[in-house]
């Protein structure tokens, strides 16, 4: 078992009108001190593909976080890891972000996607008075097999469609 403390500062700027949020980044996050770091992971081939922009390196996906309006960040901020791999059902012990605080700062988020049901479900635990809505999207992750590449890329359309919209 290891305690581990987040390792990165939100992916955030003053900009930022949706907040999306994981659970905890994952052994390859840790390596590489970036938001989803592990190579078959998907969620930075979905925001390049639904935002039409090269993400092959950790400049460009903070470029296309910043030029797209989306904040990155997880729930957790502290935790035990009970294993060495990177499963949600490996945490334990888990000690929540200041959600409430990143978004007086962040004025201007008015939509947050959680990235499984791990982050959702901490999110909805530790933050029951949150005045914003809160999307539940599947997971990214190659652990998560049940669905299709092309089907989670449909599911994570509704964060351009909310960058979108008007506000």
């Amino acid at each position: 078992m290891q305690t581990l403390a987040h390792p990165f500062d939100p992916l955030i700027d003053y900009d930022s009108e949706v907040l999306i949020l994981g659970s905890f980044p994952s052994i390859k996050s840790f390596e590489n001190n970036f938001y989803y770091a592990h190579p078959r992971n998907q969620f930075w081939k979905i925001m390049g593909e639904l935002f039409h922009q090269d993400v092959a390196d950790i400049e460009s996906k903070k470029a296309l976080s910043h030029s797209r309006h989306f904040a990155l960040w997880d729930v957790y901020a502290s935790l035990i890891r009970k294993e060495n791999n990177s499963s949600d059902t490996n945490l334990g012990e888990l000690v929540p972000n200041d959600i409430d605080q990143l978004l007086r700062k962040y004025p201007k988020i008015r939509h947050i996607f959680c990235t499984g049901r791990k982050s959702y479900d901490g999110l909805n635990r530790h933050f029951k008075d949150l005045n914003i809505p809160v999307t539940l999207l599947p997971s990214t992750s190659p652990a998560y097999a049940a669905m299709r590449f092309e089907e989670k890329l449909e599911h994570y359309g509704i964060i351009r469609e909310t960058l979108e919209r008007d506000t």
